[in-house]
């Protein structure tokens, strides 16, 4: 009982030292939930704006608002790693953050963009409201879940460590993926197609709350090193992405989310298919 008591204390004297407030990695955190705040202000603006023009153009401030946001959360996290001042604090504020930035502004906004192009679906006028709210409950699920698996006080059996991946896709990613659309959509005047952005929401939920490994590039800092041929692959990539401007960012998440099922589904049929080499050869 003593030894027992002994650990509980040593646990909670380790979470008190990990509850402090950093101020680097967590003003990051706060430009995170500040674009998000601003995104949502856009979404809000451009659903009471009459003027096209000025519509368009609060719907692309806040898709920038949501990729400022999204380049705000990649980088506190590793500069809290970066300086040994990883928080309980400031993971659960960076939670709070992703879900204002990355759950509520996302749904707002393709509530505002459907509702508007397409009154002549009303089933779609009638359910839109709940696609966004599935949408904001599976990043709240999405999120927790990871607070809770790689909590310190959750027993090392059961916590989430071990792996460079992150159950599911990451929030950040799926809100990436929306508001990179929503570009695309208003830069080529394609609003038409907005209609497609409700199913393509309940897809990306799924995805949020599923147990398909995503990489999480934790393991990438200044120490990294790479083949010269990766190296040229990159930076041809980033030529291309500067040709192309807008479609760049939908096909960079869209290559990211696509990346997770298609290498779930292929080690699993790699891991059936030498289960039936070593079934047919037992030898």
């Amino acid at each position: 009982m003593p030894e027992t008591e002994d650990k509980q204390k040593h646990q909670y004297a380790d979470s008190g030292e990990a509850s402090h407030i950093y101020l680097l990695p967590n003003s990051l955190t706060a430009g995170n939930l500040f674009f998000g705040f601003l995104a949502i202000l856009r979404c809000i603006q451009a659903n009471y704006a009459t003027e096209p023009t000025v519509v368009s153009g609060y719907y692309t401030q806040a898709v920038w608002f949501i990729l400022f946001g999204v380049i705000c959360d990649a980088l506190d996290g590793r500069v809290a790693r970066l300086g040994g001042r990883e928080s309980l604090f400031g993971k659960e504020f960076d939670s709070l953050a992703d879900i204002i930035s990355f759950g509520v502004a996302p749904a707002l906004m393709m509530i505002f963009l459907i509702l508007s192009p397409t009154e002549k679906f009303p089933f779609f006028l009638q359910i839109g409201w709940l696609i966004g709210f599935v949408y904001l409950l599976c990043a709240g699920v999405r999120l927790a879940r990871f607070n809770v698996l790689t909590h310190p006080m959750l027993p090392p059996a059961e916590r989430l460590k071990g792996t460079k991946d992150f159950l599911g896709l990451p929030v950040p990613a799926a809100a990436g993926m929306i508001a990179s659309l929503v570009l695309v959509l208003n830069s080529f005047d394609l609003r038409s197609l907005a209609i497609l952005m409700p199913p393509l929401m309940l897809a990306i939920a799924v995805l949020m709350v599923s147990n398909i490994p995503y990489p999480s590039f934790k393991d990438i800092d200044w120490q990294t090193s790479t083949r010269f041929r990766t190296f040229i692959y990159l930076i041809f990539g980033l030529g291309i992405a500067f040709v192309i401007k807008e479609l760049s960012f939908a096909l960079i998440f869209f290559t990211y989310i696509a990346y997770g099922p298609v290498r779930h589904f292929y080690r699993i049929y790699r891991a059936r298919k030498r289960l039936a080499k070593l079934h047919s050869n037992p030898s």
